[in-house]
């Protein structure tokens, strides 16, 4: 009896030189993320990069020039100049976003103004976001038919292709901070080659004692300076994605250092020098250690938009939000056959009002499917998450335990945020810690011994469903 099909494409894969799929991969992913989509104008970092060049961090505003891209009266996330001083009169304006997304457009908006194609520079980061990819999941206990499989699957089963191909504002902030995560995780798993190994998932009490009365006698040995480094580097991604903060549990777990307590103390050194820098160019530019435009935002969406189940009374980050917001999470599902087109606030237009119309994959006149801009399920735009299930259920790791501890901590505080995202497709706060999600992947596959039937189907389902939604958000404009 001769192999199996899938049997021969995965022992050629082995036998491939391992820059041959990565280079596919980079041009997969230029091609699929540069796909034609409809013109986008939000470009706050642009005009932030701006300033930045100009040494000051308030951006003009509002400015009527005719037009994106030389004008931005229409931006309304922002926090007016007038806000902070008291003052009527001041123009200008703050963003509350974190601003490392405009640090990186800084060389591009030198050299082109207003004009800098921010999509641009988004795909550009997407597919510098797929080969790392490839070569941290390089750096995984598994074998390369499952390192592509990942590798496809976060880079085009998941939301992180529709932020990658939009480069708007708020979608071009997660690529930056998964790329720059991808790095950390990068260095802390290739100088940890036991972090998957069957271990005390936490330190001991008596053991983390020890660790502690040696760090009061010898502190600069708690220092690893690897570990360091991966420190650095997620505080950085920090600074472009906050809520991904709270994927530390993974750096106290997994990396270079030895124990619980140097790795904890060196990652957690390394992250506080971006945080901290973050935190004081708040204070610096507002006079407050978090940025009030949060709450200024807050308060004008959740008088302005009440269809979205806001509530003003309610704090920015509020247990209250769980249950609808869960619901978004894992429950919202496409309208299916719609008599209206979903749109931002509710039911939009009618559809399929020509008498005898046909309803079409991409007809947004008369549609089969379309996507619901609030967001949809997690499980249904990239059902290959569930083959992270047997990575928790088998085994206990110190590389398990901090992913799904990373994972947990992200969502649990992205979920309590009043707005989840919209308008999008998908659930675009997922990028927060898809990195995490895919090493669950990755070794959840491992654990069943290979991609299989089972994971080849969910990936391309994955693949086939987010190309779907890239498509339905281009032609609906989002």
């Amino acid at each position: 009896m001769g192999s199996r099909p899938s049997d021969r494409i995965a022992t050629l894969i082995e036998l491939l030189p391992a820059f041959v799929p990565g280079v596919v991969l980079v041009v997969l992913a230029l091609g699929a993320f540069w796909l034609p989509g409809s013109d986008r104008y939000y470009n706050h970092f642009v005009w932030q990069a701006e300033a930045f060049l100009r040494g000051t961090a308030v951006i003009d505003w509002p400015v009527d020039g005719g037009g994106f891209p030389w004008g931005n009266d229409w931006m309304q996330d922002v926090y007016p100049l007038r806000e902070l001083t008291g003052d009527p009169n001041p123009r200008g304006a703050l963003l509350p976003f974190p601003p490392l997304p405009a640090v990186v457009l800084v060389p591009f908006v030198a050299l082109w103004g207003r004009a800098t194609d921010i999509r641009a520079v988004s795909v550009a980061a997407g597919v510098l976001g797929v080969w790392l990819a490839w070569r941290v999941f390089g750096q995984l206990p598994v074998s390369r038919t499952i390192r592509l499989a990942t590798t496809v699957f976060l880079g085009f089963g998941t939301v992180f292709w529709y932020a990658a191909q939009l480069g708007t504002t708020w979608f071009f902030a997660h690529v930056v901070a998964v790329d720059l995560t991808l790095l950390a995780v990068g260095i802390a798993l290739r100088f940890d080659p036991t972090a998957d190994e069957e271990v005390e998932a936490s330190p001991a009490p008596a053991r983390l004692a020890g660790d502690v009365v040696a760090a009061v006698r010898r502190p600069l040995e708690l220092l690893d300076r690897r570990q360091f480094v991966a420190g650095l580097l997620f505080g950085l991604a920090c600074t472009a994605r906050l809520t991904v903060v709270f994927a530390a549990p993974f750096f106290m777990l997994v990396g270079s250092g030895g124990s619980w307590t140097r790795r904890s103390v060196s990652a957690g050194l390394g992250a506080a020098i971006p945080i901290g820098l973050l935190l004081a160019y708040n204070v610096a530019t507002t006079g407050h250690l978090f940025h009030p435009g949060y709450e200024y935002q807050y308060q004008r969406e959740a008088a302005g938009y009440a269809a979205l189940g806001y509530h003003p009374e309610w704090s920015i980050e509020d247990p209250r939000y769980l249950p609808q917001n869960v619901g978004v999470m894992f429950a919202s599902a496409p309208a299916i056959l719609p008599d209206r087109l979903p749109g931002p606030f509710g039911d939009g237009d009618p559809v399929c009002t020509e008498p005898g119309a046909t309803r079409g994959l991409f007809d947004p006149a008369c549609p089969l499917a379309a996507p619901r801009p609030i967001g949809m399920s997690i499980l249904l735009t990239s059902p290959a998450y569930l083959l992270a299930l047997p990575a928790l259920l088998r085994g206990r790791s110190r590389l398990v335990a901090g992913a799904w501890r990373a994972i947990l901590a992200i969502a649990f505080v992205n979920l309590m945020h009043f707005s989840q995202g919209w308008v999008q497709f998908g659930y675009r706060f997922s990028n927060d810690f898809v990195v995490f999600g895919a090493i669950l992947v990755a070794l959840g596959m491992a654990r069943r011994n290979g991609v299989g039937l089972l994971g080849a189907w969910l990936i391309g389902a994955s693949v086939a469903i987010n190309l779907w939604g890239v498509i339905w958000g281009n032609i609906l404009g989002w």
